[in-house]
């Protein structure tokens, strides 16, 4: 139910929820996958109107509707990632604190790209170290004095999902990890990876499902906003 008197659009397809700004800080997203182009052009107008001084977006495209989604809500405001298959459009909040997206491997690029672009449509800084996985465990640690620079991490790694544990001792700043559908038969489609990471002897590490870069960074973007000096004192003042 909505929390105010503006009345929430049906589309018949879909009832866009443009309260949940208000509500929770975050706007409504656009999951993509299973809709045409046509669907997400209109429910993002609907987003677009009611919050025209902030980003909407739309994850799980499929790329070749990148295009024809684009030129219908102004391309020039419209930022697209293909490798997330995910598309910006609008203004993007002023950022508040740091979020590090940290990946194993390149194959885990799909997902780490979504998170990147969802922490900035959801108002923090995001900032990615590559291909450091555990096969080459100098990697992670030639980058280990960057761990504490963020409020806030994103851990993403597939096969057996060691990274986030690996991470997790060698720094206390917050982890979310994701484990990603990478690997061979038995990793099962991400399932040896997830319970990899929910079994992590590492305290402090929390996990989202399986390829989830979008929940992982909007939990991210919230610790790192909430975090950032200018949110306390604005809170403060409240």
């Amino acid at each position: 139910m909505a929390t105010n008197d503006r009345e929430e659009p049906n589309l018949g397809f879909a009832q866009v929820d443009v309260d949940r700004l208000p509500r929770t800080g975050d706007p409504e997203t656009v999951y993509g996958a299973g809709k045409t182009a046509e669907q997400i052009i209109e429910i993002l107008q609907h987003l677009r109107r009611a919050h025209p001084h902030r980003a909407a977006l739309a994850t799980r495209i499929a790329v070749n509707d990148m295009d024809q989604i684009c030129a219908a809500l102004d391309a020039e405001q419209c930022s697209r990632d293909d490798v997330a298959a995910a598309v910006l459009v609008g203004p993007v909040p002023t950022a508040r604190g740091r979020v590090g997206i940290i990946s194993a491997g390149t194959s885990d690029a799909t997902v780490a790209a979504e998170a990147r672009l969802t922490v900035i449509a959801h108002g923090s800084n995001a900032e990615r170290i590559n291909d450091v996985g555990v096969a080459g465990l100098h990697r992670i640690l030639a980058a280990q004095h960057r761990l504490d620079e963020f409020d806030c991490l994103i851990v993403i790694a597939g096969m057996e999902g060691a990274l986030p544990s690996v991470v997790g001792g060698l720094t206390g700043t917050p982890i979310v990890a994701v484990p990603t559908s990478v690997g061979y038969g038995a990793s099962f489609g991400g399932l040896a990876a997830l319970l990899g990471m929910l079994n992590s002897c590492a305290p402090g590490v929390v996990v989202v499902n399986i390829d989830n870069g979008y929940g992982a960074a909007v939990h991210a973007a919230r610790v790192a906003r909430s975090s950032d000096p200018r949110s306390r004192d604005q809170g403060r003042a409240l």
